[in-house]
């Protein structure tokens, strides 16, 4: 067979298998492969989808993408979904459907996500050099664009003759299961190896099971920290995304209720608890809420579960003001273990980490004074919520509002979808999630032109656990007018697959959270506004509002709109329309609500901050004055954790 033939056939014969307490779970790793085809995969991966799809269309189907980097976005959403358990790979031509993949490959490592990246190359025998869109480097002929793709991935390798296929592959899916290093796993394939055919050894396409590690806790690092949570008299637990992916929330939840101690969660561990678990402060950092940054500002001892402590979680490292603060990081990957100089790191899986911890506590809780503080914090912030969601401004609505009636419309079990601009924000700190699959935002890389495409691969993979008897899901994916603009091609995917997804587009003409950053740094909200040129002094910040209608865009590409007008009654009309959306068949296809906001009107502070520097000279007032505040603030930072 043609090598292309042996990947597609080894690809469809690889299962993961996971075991959660006594329960073993076996999916298969790869069930679908995206690809766009030109020069280098046409005849190569093209053809053997072409031809295992005439034989078998189970064996690996194909789907169709409008751009490269949203069918990555595609396959993280649905590795997220899925719990790391399963995700997509990818075929591209050579050259620019190559380089294409470089944005989604770094989101995917920077989220420790997998995805299997299959870039064409150019000749490997270079009997047609150079061919065309063949990056030439008169120093290092050997290099060609997808060498891009080194530091962005968790493993690179090349496929320049037949052979290596084994050792590449062997290697890559490796990684790309392994808990503590996955992301993206590149292997590029030269188009002319592609279509050469060889001995294919039948060990190598036999069914293959790759184990997910979920490594035990030391007992020592045990003892150590459960003497050290002893010791405390304000600690404050910071969970992370890692406490989902090793479905540790209920054996978290127990630690909670046992000790008392209060949680805090990071953008990828919202849905650890439910928001209003009595132990559940909510998100935690430069977009938490005033309940988890009050108790970590005195804590004096952290415990990180599954966080890789981004600067947003640490407010730049000011959060934490206790001058003897200590960290406990459990995470299963030494470099998010070891974060911040602690010297309490344990490197195991969040959930056979907590059932040690729970089974060494000893009968330890937190005093009645820290938990009538904590019940108090959580009353305030929940009231400010409740106002923020109840507040009405006309014509046009805070985003508050936007948020409150899409929390209020949808069920428990439905996934809101967001990665970019002021909502992530905003939904991190007010989004009143009921169920760890709930709420997904892509905050760690946060890429504008995430959300519909990474929607729509959540809602793949919702879509693939109802049918095995799951939890019924709709998606619904917020966003701004700004990420709309970055990547709204995969609408016309969900429309020729008629999939249900759900979009709540927020047109505030132009980039509202960067509008207000640059507000509070004295830029003014400079390049911020989607407004006509002023010619006379080059500016886009005074014109006129554009006259782009981003509803009909949408509906040029087949998709069911729904316009919310402005006016007194667009909460009503918009909780409304989205029960409309819900209620549509499933394979009725994508359906977009339109509604108007103020990006004038700001969420409710989280009394925090993040790190943005400021100009330290300027003619401008209004940066001078933000130096100063950024002077006060900087004078909080620590230099290291520990």
């Amino acid at each position: 067979m043609t090598v292309a033939q042996a990947v597609v056939e080894y690809l469809s014969k690889q299962y993961t298998v996971d075991r959660i307490g006594t329960e073993d779970y076996r999916e298969r790793l790869i069930p679908g492969t995206f690809g766009i085809f030109g020069h280098g995969n046409v005849a190569g991966v093209g053809q053997a989808l072409k031809q295992y799809q005439a034989a078998d269309p189970s064996i690996m189907p194909y789907y169709q993408g409008r751009n490269e980097q949203a069918q990555v976005h595609q396959a993280v959403g649905y590795a997220r979904h899925t719990r790391r358990r399963q995700t997509f790979a990818i075929s591209t031509s050579i050259g620019p459907g190559s380089s294409n993949l470089l944005t989604g490959a770094a989101l995917a490592t920077t989220n420790r996500l997998p995805v299997l990246l299959l870039p064409s190359d150019t000749f490997a025998t270079r009997a047609a050099d150079p061919v065309l869109q063949q990056l030439e480097q008169p120093y290092a002929y050997d290099i060609t664009v997808n060498d891009a793709f080194r530091p962005l991935s968790k493993f690179f390798d090349r496929v320049s003759r037949p052979e290596q296929l084994f050792s590449a592959f062997h290697h890559g899916l490796r990684v790309l299961t392994d808990p503590a290093e996955t992301g993206a796993v590149t292997i590029s394939l030269p188009q002319d190896v592609q279509a050469e055919a060889f001995d294919v050894p039948e060990e190598f396409l036999a069914e293959r099971e790759w184990r997910i590690r979920r490594p035990e806790a030391d007992d020592e690092d045990i003892r150590r920290a459960a003497e050290a949570i002893r010791a405390a008299k304000r600690p404050l637990i910071i969970a992370g995304g890692g406490v989902l992916y090793a479905y540790a929330n209920e054996e978290l939840a127990a630690f909670a209720e046992l000790t008392g101690i209060p949680v805090g969660n990071t953008q990828a561990g919202v849905g650890v608890l439910p928001w209003d678990h009595k132990f559940s402060l909510g998100a935690i950092g430069s977009t938490g809420t005033t309940a988890a940054n009050a108790i970590a500002a005195e804590a004096d001892v952290i415990i990180g579960i599954g966080t890789r402590y981004e600067d947003f979680t640490t407010a730049s490292r000011t959060a934490f003001q206790n001058p003897d603060v200590r960290f406990i990081n459990i995470n299963v990957a030494p470099i998010d273990a070891y974060k911040h100089g602690t010297s309490l790191p344990i490197v195991a899986d969040a959930r056979k980490a907590l059932v040690k911890l729970n089974q060494a506590m000893g009968g330890y809780r937190i005093g009645a004074d820290l938990e009538a503080t904590i019940a108090a914090e959580k009353k305030r912030w929940d009231a400010t919520v409740d106002e923020a969601f109840d507040t009405r401004f006309t014509p046009l609505p805070a985003q508050n509002e936007i948020i409150g009636a899409t929390s209020r419309a949808m069920d428990a079990a439905d996934v809101v979808i967001c990665a970019a601009g002021s909502l992530p924000g905003d939904l991190h700190k007010m989004w009143r999630v009921r169920d760890p699959f709930g709420y997904h935002v892509e905050y760690a890389y946060s890429c504008m032109g995430y959300e519909i495409p990474g929607g729509l691969g959540v809602k793949r993979a919702a879509l693939a656990e109802a049918a095995r008897g799951g939890a019924q899901r709709d998606v619904v994916v917020m966003v701004g007018d700004g990420s709309y603009l970055m990547m709204h091609t995969e609408l016309v995917t969900a429309v020729a697959e008629r999939i249900k997804l759900i979009v709540v587009l927020i047109q505030n003409h132009g980039y509202a959270s960067i509008g207000s950053l640059s507000e509070m740094l004295g830029s003014q909200r400079f390049g911020t506004q989607y407004r006509a040129l002023n010619e006379e002094q080059h500016s886009f910040d005074e014109g006129e509002t554009l006259p782009v209608d981003l509803a009909l865009n949408a509906e040029s590409l087949g998709v069911k709109v729904i316009r919310i007008e402005p006016g007194e009654k667009v909460i009503a009309e918009l909780e409304q329309a989205i029960r409309d959306a819900k209620a549509a068949p499933e394979r009725s296809g994508p359906i977009l609500i339109h509604v108007e906001s103020d990006p004038l009107l700001d969420a409710p502070s989280s009394e925090s901050w993040w790190d943005v520097p400021v100009s330290q000279v300027s003619d401008l007032d209004s940066t001078q004055q933000a130096f100063k505040t950024y002077t006060d603030h900087k004078n909080r930072q620590r230099k290291l954790l520990g």
